[in-house]
């Protein structure tokens, strides 16, 4: 059973093949990925299948020709250097990361219109997301239009949120119109939950973890006999960490200050929270991590500020959802920054030591995922563990297909 995943995020689409049936040699590795990025000048499309061969293209961005894009990058499943020998009839199912779900989608979904209708009720609250991922449906249901096409919601795993963590203290009528915490990133929070029971021999029901997505959006989970029970992002994506171009948390009133007044319209409102805070909003430089730790290296205050604040939210963060856990039994970092930043996996637990949390530095240092880096003593294990979310959805589908 061959699975297509494609994972549509605000400038990226990301592809990827799954051999998931009994005879694949490897069924967690993908036989083909592609990924589409545009950056506001240009449009780059990257291919690559499991022999190492490689496409590669960039072009200048025409956002009207975008679907045309996903096709070129699709194109090369058959076409030369990086083609396998497949028709489109091998293709069983096309899974596709739908960011927001809404109050309705909780479980993964077969496409219906029905479906693209409630995915598209709530695409004003995840606005760099859910628009791109209809896209993305409405393009592949063209390209292969006798697929099924599944939906899995990032938001589904946090659909177990007790009350307490889910309403907010406005007005009650808030919580019945469907404005609650639905939190994100659910997919890889679940997966990193339980990997991390499996890595470190334990029953995912015994279990208190905390984990970490930390990318160009950022967010923790609190996970307890495998639910989650707290989480930072909340109505929308906006909330919790510091991001890449998200500020997180922030006062509600400087928003209200800042439209009363006059100095902002809700239009430029929304462009500045999505698209020119956090990292990039702080430091003048980049959303990327990778280039605030090269500024902090030649002394640049502002990236400094930058990345202080990214620890200072993300270890509070961690106290607060261990502080929902009462207790901690595992620290999980993930995604582009977790996975690969030793500099922020220290800096992060050098304060956390109360929580019973303690790094081995040489490990730290040399993590490649998934592996524990915590020191022999420490009474929380710290784990980096690689997100997997495209493997994650392409499992979704195929069981969601022929379940057992």
């Amino acid at each position: 059973m061959k699975i297509l995943v494609l994972n549509s995020g605000s400038s990226s689409q990301k592809t990827a093949l799954f051999d998931l049936s009994p005879q694949a040699a490897d069924p967690a590795s993908p036989l083909w990925e592609g990924k589409l990025e545009w950056d506001g000048s240009k449009e780059t499309i990257t291919v690559t299948n499991s022999d190492g061969k490689k496409f590669r293209e960039e072009s200048r961005v025409l956002p009207e020709k975008r679907g045309s894009s996903l096709g070129k990058m699709l194109d090369q499943l058959w076409q030369p250097p990086t083609g396998l020998d497949l028709d489109r009839k091998d293709i069983a199912a096309v899974g596709h990361r739908i960011v927001h779900g809404g109050p309705r989608l909780t479980e993964p979904a077969i496409v219906t219109p029905e479906v693209k209708r409630a995915i598209a009720s709530v695409s004003a609250i995840a606005p760099l997301h859910n628009i791109a991922g209809l896209d993305g449906i409405e393009y592949s249901e063209g390209y292969f239009p006798k697929v099924p096409q599944i939906a899995v919601f990032d938001t589904a795993f946090h659909s177990t949120l007790p009350l307490a963590a889910k309403v907010y203290p406005g007005p009650y009528e808030w919580y019945e119109q469907g404005i609650w915490r639905y939190g994100f990133h659910g997919i890889n929070h679940a997966y990193c939950a339980t990997r991390a029971a499996r890595l470190l021999g334990r029953d995912l029901a015994s279990l208190k973890t905390v984990t970490c997505h930390l990318g160009n959006g950022c967010s923790l989970a609190a996970v307890a006999d495998g639910r989650s029970m707290d989480t930072t992002m909340g109505f929308s994506p906006l909330e919790g960490l510091m991001m890449g171009t998200r500020p997180g948390s922030l006062d509600p009133g400087i928003l209200t200050h800042l439209l009363r007044s006059r100095q902002i319209t809700q239009a430029e409102l929304d462009e500045v929270l999505n698209h020119q805070s956090g990292l990039l909003g702080i430091s003048g430089i980049s959303s990327d991590m990778r280039d605030i730790l090269a500024a902090v290296g030649t002394g640049n205050e502002r990236a400094r500020l930058a990345f202080d604040i990214f620890i200072h939210r993300l270890q509070s963060g961690i106290a607060a959802m261990a502080g929902s856990l009462a207790g901690l039994d595992a620290l999980v970092f993930s995604a582009g920054i977790g996975e690969n930043s030793p500099e922020i996996r220290t800096s992060c637990c050098e304060r956390l030591a109360f929580l019973g949390i303690e790094l081995d530095q040489t490990k730290n240092s040399l993590a490649i995922p998934d592996v524990e880096v915590s020191s022999p003593g420490s009474r929380v294990r710290t784990l980096v563990i690689r997100a997997q979310e495209d493997l994650c959805i392409a499992q979704t589908a195929m069981n969601l297909l022929s379940p057992c």
